[in-house]
Formats: C-alpha cells, structure tokens, sequence
C-alpha cells in the first residue's frame, strides 16, 4: 500500500489553528509545498477546514488540516469557529499560528483548550519579517514566515519531534494469526454494500493477514457452511460482519474463533473493554429512555440500513421496551450526553483513533455507557462471549 492509499483514518492528524488573516493557509501551504489552501487578504477565507493527505518524513503519511479562523465573527462566523473547535477532536499535533509577536486572548483560549485535550502542540509565531527590533523571543515557541518560507524546516522538526509514530507491532488480527494460519472473512454482499469494492475495514483486515503471512478466505454468508467443509483444513478464526453475526455464529464451529470487524476495530483503536462494559447496560434500559446511535462516516442510508433500521429493531425486540433513538453521522457528535441512556456507536473506520477516544471519553465524563455495532449485536444474540474468546483481557472481564 502506497502512502497516498493510507487510510486517513491511520495518518496522523495536524491541525493549523489561529485567528483570521494569522496566516494558517499560508503556514499550511508552506509545510505541503503545495498552493492547497486559498490565501487572501481578507478575513474569514477559510470557511470550512481543509484537508490534505501528504508525506511528512520520518512520521510517513499525515493529514494537514487547515481550519477557520477562531475569531470569526457574526451567526455564521460562529458556526465556523465550531468547526475549528470540533477539527481538536481529530487533531493529534496542534499548529497554533499566532499573528506576530504576542499571542491574543483568543489564542490563548484557545490554547487552552489544546492543553485541556492533551493535544501535543506548536506555537509559529508568523509574519516575524514584522517583529519589532530587539525583540526578545521565547524559548519553544517557533518563528518565521510563510510567504518566504523562513522558520518552516524549524516548525516541520518541531512538529516530528512531537508526533507519536505508530508501534511497527500494532495489528488488527495479525499477532492471532502464524504463517499459514487461515482466517475466513465473512463479507455480505446486498443492497447496502457498495458496488465494485469491499469496505475498509475489511480492506485493511485482508492487509493485516497478509503481512502476517496468514491465508484469508473471503466468502459470502450465504457460502460460508460450504466453504468451512471444503478447505480441507480448519481455519483458526472467522471474522464477520456484524449484521451477519447471528447466522454466522449458528454455522461456526465452537472449536473455531469467531469474531467481527467492529470488534477487531474497537481494539485496534483501544476501546473494546468500554465497549463490553456498555453493551451490558442494555439491560438496563427502560420505557422511553433514549439512544444515540452515531456513525464516523456519511453515507446513502438504504431501506434496510444497520444504523437507523436494524440496530433500533433488535434493541427493541431484545428489550421489548418502548426506545427513542436519535441519529448522528460523520463529523457531529453532541457535546452534551446527558439525555442519553446509552450511546451505540459504529466500528469507526473512517475515524482516527483520537477522535474515537474523544467521543468514548465524553461519555465516560458524562456517566453514560458506550458501545459499538458489533459488540452490541454479540451481546443481544447472546453470543459476546464467545466473540471476545481470542482476547485474554476481555475473556476476564466477562468472568468477573
């Protein structure tokens, strides 16, 4: 896989963050070499963040967001500066592009802001062709110009010294797998499947068995019986699409592992205990209490699709109580949970894994449990326990 196909979802996110006319377009433009934001003179250009997926040596492949300015002003000027708060959510190295010498009240809330999310970051004090003489500059903090490109190299090696590279070792499934291990992938193929391609999940799942040196099978669950009885050698674990998981489960032998992408995903990005543990409140639930079901991504909703059709029909006919759901996608998760009971959440491949933890971390502060898609499935079919077999640390979880 090419840097330029990296999922974004695996690069590391660096957010460009200032006020109005700082220069952030100019300071993002300057890093990428590349003319990707549009520069101008007149305040509030940026209205949207812009993204840009590009190589930044030794981290590898990045996303540079360039953001609107946190001084925007008027009705729509303030839902731009939400959309620069909401891009911290993502941001795993924070730019912070201050407009000459001294930073400015909004800078500096903003800042904290960045330190409240942990969020590594740089101060690149722009425009310092204007500096007054003999100023004094202040130790970490970063200097230069956009336009002529001065202080970038220094701000690029501030920026690599505080990325966390991925551990070479993390997998999806791959530390399950030996060489020639055989690991059965079970891919629906129906309305709501995209036409020509899998999805990425179940990319990156086929990319993981392979550079374990691993054999991955993928078949249909409607093909999955017959092709267990002819491979001659039994695989060592099934992974399925969680829509499928019932029927899946009834066909895989107990002497099997069985498990889902959501599942897999949900450890891959370190949220799979939390997941377990807020699944279990299902049982908790009540007549019109009230749940969200929030996705990472955008997409065509289908007659029968898993987020707003199916996951509320199996809440319901598990519960047999009167449920309110509510429905968020892509970027929009609310800040305020509180009139939630439980939050159900999909496997998150389109999200990196800050802004994952970010939303399973505004649940916890809030008190309200989270899951995600596959493990709450699991759980209503009765079958979480064995879904969580291959995994020694949630194995104990469910037995204490």
């Amino acid at each position: 896989m090419s840097l330029n196909s990296t999922p974004s979802a695996n690069r590391v996110h660096i957010g460009i963050f200032g006020k109005r006319n700082a220069g952030k377009s100019s300071v993002m433009n300057a890093l990428t070499n590349q003319s990707i934001a549009i520069v101008s003179d007149v305040k509030g250009t940026t209205t949207d963040p812009v993204l840009k997926a590009m190589e930044l040596l030794p981290i590898g492949p990045v996303v540079m967001i360039d953001t609107p300015g946190i001084d925007d002003e008027g009705e729509l000027g303030s839902l731009r500066v939400k959309k620069s708060y909401q891009t911290l959510n993502k941001t795993d190295i924070a730019v912070l592009v201050v407009d000459g010498a001294e930073e400015s009240p909004e800078d500096m809330a903003l800042l904290e802001k960045v330190k409240a999310k942990n969020i590594p970051y740089v101060i690149f004090h722009n425009k310092s062709d204007m500096l007054p003489s003999g100023f004094a500059q202040k130790d970490g903090h970063y200097y230069g110009s956009a336009l002529d490109k001065t202080g970038i190299t220094e701000l690029k090696n501030a920026i690599i010294a505080l990325a966390e590279i991925e551990p070479p070792d993390k997998k999806i499934v791959g530390d399950l797998l030996e060489p020639l291990d055989i690991a059965v992938l079970v891919v629906p193929i129906d309305s709501a499947a995209p036409k020509g391609r899998l999805i990425l999940p179940q990319q990156q799942t086929i990319r993981d068995i392979l550079e374990a040196g691993a054999v991955s099978v993928v078949v249909k669950e409607t093909e999955l019986a017959e092709t267990l009885k002819k491979l001659g050698t039994k695989p060592k674990i099934v992974i399925t699409d969680s829509q499928a998981f019932e029927k899946v489960s009834e066909v895989t032998p107990d002497d099997i592992l069985l498990t889902s992408f959501s599942i897999l995903f949900a450890r891959y990005k370190g949220s799979l205990e939390t997941a377990v543990k807020g699944a279990a409140s299902i049982e908790n639930l009540c007549d019109g209490d009230k749940i969200l079901i929030s996705e990472g991504c955008t997409h065509h909703r289908q007659c029968d699709d898993i987020g707003t059709v199916k996951m509320p029909r199996w809440v319901k006919n598990y519960t047999g109580k009167d449920i309110q759901f509510e429905f968020t996608s892509g970027t929009e998760f609310p800040d305020d949970l509180s009139a939630y009971k439980l939050v159900i959440h999909c496997g998150g491949c389109m999200l990196n894994e800050r802004e994952m933890k970010y939303r399973y971390l505004c649940a916890a502060e809030q008190g309200v449990p989270i899951t995600n898609y596959g493990t709450a499935i699991a759980y209503m079919h009765g079958i979480l326990e064995r879904s969580v077999e291959p995994f020694e640390d949630i194995r104990s979880l469910l037995k204490k």
